[in-house]
């Protein structure tokens, strides 16, 4: 039989002498589990929200965009793009070409981006998906019109049942510095489109996208055979991380090879920095609250020093005697989380699968979203272990051995 545990046992769940003891101890498990709870809601809610991004981003975004290091265009050709076309790895190559121009609609304008797509693009299923309004398509009986993001759309004033059309400015390359003065005008690119679909996404392409064919964007830039990236989808179970590494081999330092993670680098950074700060405020309120299981265990030293003087006298050690009230503390602890991550996980299950909270507002999901990821579970429950493991120690190593010097 395990002594010191046996002892914290019967001190935990047996009536004391004092029930304010009770009430303590009872107070901090409930304040431990509170805090636990909090802390696997919060980063199950931030673990949705998060998905929901990543989501959203890949609806526009490839497995891997290939980029010029140096300049904005590059035309694709060679020994090194034809091996990309005919690696069986690949399932789709997108030649895409954007960059930012002028737009004038109803009277309204705006700066946006375009980005001129091809077949293979327009291809992906996902974009359908992506479409509030009209559909996501950049021909329609033979006449090119274009695909607008949520946000402009909405500082434009745009709809696709009006009949007024969207005009697209970029300016001339090359153009003469003596003809701007006199006719600014003449210096500019200019293609007229309709509005097909509205589309929503994430907050870039909602409020400063534009999609046309990328014919239009070429005669538009004045670009022939030009693209400012290759847009890559690897075939179902490639490791897109080989493939990464084999296209950099090939193209040399004249391209970029990014991933998903390094097209929006700063933005995973921040998401991961955030979460990251969410843990250590919640943990340092549970610190906190850990702060009463020091209360109680240092009275209960105080209450039970005739029982500590009883042990002493039948030869128990002091080591013994510190091990009994370190695990009083552990055991108040490890019942708070327990109860806490259950608790936890049974609010996540509950919203994820009823949805109960609702988003206030519009929003592109109705429910705040859920999802438990089991990592968060066991970093929650080490974490927590740990500040109860050295809150605890301390009326055991601090408090007791004065009581002891007494006896």
């Amino acid at each position: 039989m395990n002594l010191p545990l046996f002892v914290a046992k019967r001190y935990l769940f047996a009536k004391k002498s004092h029930n304010v003891i009770n009430i303590i101890s009872l107070i901090s498990a409930v304040g431990i589990a509170v805090g636990t709870t909090a802390l696997v809601v919060v980063l199950s809610v931030y673990n949705g929200f998060e998905g929901l991004v990543k989501e959203l981003y890949s609806t526009y975004e490839s497995d891997l965009v290939i980029e010029p290091a140096k300049g904005k265009f590059f035309i694709p050709q060679g020994e090194a793009f034809e091996s990309i076309r005919e690696d069986s790895r690949i399932e789709s190559v997108s030649q895409v070409l954007q960059e930012n121009v002028f737009l004038t609609y109803a009277g309204r304008q705006s700066v946006a981006i375009i980005k001129g797509v091809d077949s293979a693009y327009l291809s992906k299923s996902s974009l359908e998906e992506s479409v509030v309004e009209g559909e996501f398509s950049l021909k329609v009986k033979g006449v090119d019109h274009a695909v607008i993001g949520r946000g402009l759309a909405g500082e434009l004033g745009l709809r696709t049942h009006f009949l007024d059309p969207l005009e697209i400015y970029y300016p001339k390359r090359g153009g003469d510095e003596v003809l701007l003065m006199m006719n600014p005008m003449a210096s500019l690119s200019k293609e007229i489109l309709f509005p097909s679909g509205v589309v929503r996404g994430d907050q870039n392409v909602e409020k400063s996208y534009v999609f046309v064919s990328i014919e239009k964007a070429r005669a538009l830039l004045d670009a022939p055979g030009e693209v400012s990236s290759l847009e890559i989808i690897v075939n179902e179970g490639v490791s897109v991380e080989e493939v990464q590494r084999d296209l950099v081999i090939a193209l040399g330092e004249e391209f970029l090879v990014k991933n998903r993670y390094q097209q929006n680098e700063t933005i995973y950074k921040m998401m991961t920095y955030e979460k990251v700060a969410i843990y250590m405020i919640l943990l340092f309120i549970i610190i906190v609250v850990t702060c009463n299981v020091f209360g109680s265990l240092t009275m209960l030293i105080i209450e039970k020093k005739d029982d500590i003087h009883t042990l002493e006298s039948m030869g128990a050690s002091h080591s013994l005697i510190r091990s009994i009230f370190t695990l009083e503390g552990w055991l108040i602890t490890f019942l708070g989380m327990l109860c806490g991550v259950v608790l936890g996980v049974l609010l996540c299950w509950i919203q994820q699968y009823f949805g109960v909270i609702k988003m206030p507002g519009s929003f592109i999901v109705n429910t705040y979203p859920v999802v438990v990821n089991w990592v968060d579970i066991v970093i929650t429950m080490v974490g927590v272990s740990l500040v109860g493991f050295l809150i605890t120690a301390l009326p055991a190593w601090k408090v007791l051995p004065k009581l002891l010097e007494k006896n």
